[in-house]
């Protein structure tokens, strides 16, 4: 129960990895609320409180810090991603992407931090993305490295009161990993070839980021913050001529 008597609002607890995070915290003893846009989602677990908030939307965030009060972590998990170039990228792209992915995680952070207890920590969900580009998402690359670029501002300019650190996901089993293949001329080929970059010779598991974001939210990590953790099961250790070989 490592985060037994903690506060926590974890954005976009709807499904993938941020439900998986909203999961991990209940088991760690936390009190956890989750919002998201639109109507509260089936099958969420008992006891959470869930909240309709755009994240993109500054009144709609400030109006949910005045709700929620004191908390002792944020997860900045909400995003959306389009797969596109910077050509084919349209306003509206734009628009929804760095809505979600940039003006939101500074909108919870702006409106969060007066009214987090000392010693709290902030948890942005990054990407491998934001540090080696996905062919044809040139807006997510670009929001992600937003994401890591604030995420060590907070540290810097907001402790030691309070922590903040990133979690760079690798390939994760959710809807958005399946888009990306879908790209591809042969998207069984390409999940096979990405399989073979993993030296853990699997994806990740939205629970394995979940691991991560409870022991970042813990009193464990008390000295890490401004930090980019990167959960990629090997991906990006791995030198492209290994291919086929794990």
């Amino acid at each position: 129960m490592r985060l037994a008597v903690k506060k926590a609002l974890v954005t976009g607890g709807r499904q993938g990895i941020g439900r998986g995070i909203v999961e991990a915290f209940l088991k760690e003893g936390a009190t956890v609320a989750t919002c998201g846009r639109g109507p509260q989602p089936d099958g969420l677990p008992e006891g959470v409180s869930w909240y309709s908030v755009d994240v993109a939307d500054a009144a709609q965030v400030n109006e949910l810090a005045q709700s929620l009060g004191a908390i002792d972590i944020l997860v900045n998990n909400a995003g959306v991603q389009v797969e596109k170039t910077v050509v084919d990228s349209t306003d509206a792209d734009w628009d929804l992407v760095i809505g979600a992915n940039c003006r939101g995680v500074f909108n919870m952070c702006r409106a969060f931090i007066p009214k987090m207890t000392k010693g709290a920590s902030i948890i942005n969900i990054g990407s491998i993305s934001g540090k080696v580009s996905d062919p044809s998402m040139a807006l997510y690359n670009a929001s992600k490295s937003f994401v890591h670029g604030l995420t060590r501002s907070i540290a810097v300019d907001h402790g030691p009161d309070i922590r903040c650190n990133a979690i760079c996901p690798g390939w994760i089993e959710t809807g958005m990993l399946e888009a990306g293949f879908e790209l591809s001329n042969d998207p069984a080929a390409a999940r096979k070839d990405a399989l073979a970059r993993h030296a853990t010779g699997r994806f990740g598991q939205p629970a394995d980021i979940a691991a991560m974001a409870v022991w970042l939210a813990s009193d464990e990590a008390g000295f890490a913050t401004g930090q980019l953790f990167t959960i990629d099961g090997g991906m990006t250790a791995a030198s492209p001529i290994n291919t086929g070989l794990f």
